[in-house]
């Protein structure tokens, strides 16, 4: 078997689990060929000779894994989405292992499922690929203020940030979505794929990143202390009630959108914060990224389309 791994030196707590994936995964005749970055070197010149390797595995955060997604999409390459951030959302969301040997162990049992992932193009004209949450506000805000704090505290690093962020920018919200206008307002707008976050809240009711649609949410409210109601209701969720979401948020749904802010609002992507504010458009690309998935996930989001990952 002949692998392609890009691994990001900068993602997480550097604690070298892809090499123990390495060891756990290599069999005789194997090849592995890995590409290291600290976030200098450009992953479109890593995965170049992509279609040269039966499989990629990109090791590294949310933002790595999104965008070796959005390089290979639509090119049928397979990737194993290997959690080695802070928070690994995407890996939680596809019920995919976060021990090395389990993982090597996944590669090889070849089970493989196609997803959706996002497009987002910022007011700059750059385009991102992003598998989880585009938004822009108080998320942005949050991601911002974990940065400093993610290797020291982990993914608590973003719920301190989120309540220390109690007074979040309010703004008067203009979406267009597929065509038609709304007007609102609120603290930030999120653009939901993969919709589980931390500690297993789900900011909408269902998980539905094959479905070809965004759920597009309106933070609708002054500040953070609005927001702990909503909080409550996916709590509960975690527990099988499904609570009807609080007036703090609106929800939308679409193919694309694009989100205009006055004041303008800061934007991220998966947890990378762009340093640019919007207005930005979002537009989702249908079962495009195509990753190595466990057994679990396959029940999770309908086994019968599942496709045999063959690498003979």
């Amino acid at each position: 078997m002949k692998l392609l791994i890009v691994n990001n030196l900068s993602s997480g707590f550097r604690d070298g689990a892809i090499y123990d994936f390495m060891r756990a995964f290599a069999k005789d005749g194997d090849e592995i060929t890995v590409r290291c970055t600290d976030g200098d070197t450009d992953l479109a010149d890593f995965l170049r000779d992509a279609e040269d390797f039966d499989a990629v595995v990109a090791a590294g955060g949310d933002g790595t894994v999104a965008s070796a997604a959005y390089l290979l999409a639509e090119t049928g390459i397979p990737l194993l989405p290997f959690p080695a951030g802070t928070a690994n959302l995407l890996a939680m969301n596809l019920a995919s292992p976060a021990e090395p040997h389990a993982l090597a162990k996944m590669m090889r049992e070849e089970r493989l499922m196609d997803f959706d992932i996002g497009e987002i193009e910022l007011e700059n004209g750059e385009h991102f690929g992003f598998s989880m949450i585009a938004g822009a506000g108080y998320d942005a805000a949050i991601m911002e203020g974990a940065e400093s704090t993610k290797r020291l505290l982990g993914p608590m690093a973003y719920f301190t940030s989120a309540f220390t962020n109690i007074a979040p920018q309010f703004s008067r919200i203009t979406l267009e979505i597929d065509g038609k206008t709304v007007q609102t307002q609120g603290v930030g707008v999120l653009a939901i794929n993969f919709s589980k976050l931390q500690f297993d809240l789900s900011v909408v009711h269902e998980n539905l990143p094959r479905d070809g649609m965004f759920d597009i949410v309106v933070m609708n409210t002054h500040d953070a202390v609005g927001l702990i109601p909503t909080l409550l209701s996916c709590m509960l969720d975690r527990g099988g009630e499904f609570p009807a979401r609080p007036d703090a948020l609106e929800v939308f749904r679409g193919k694309e959108c694009t989100v205009t802010a006055d004041p303008p609002l800061a934007v991220q992507y998966d947890g990378e914060v762009t340093g640019t504010t919007t207005p930005f458009t979002v537009r989702m690309l249908p079962e495009a990224a195509r990753f190595v998935v466990s057994e679990e996930c396959l029940k999770l989001y309908d086994e019968e389309s599942a496709e045999p990952l063959r690498l003979d």
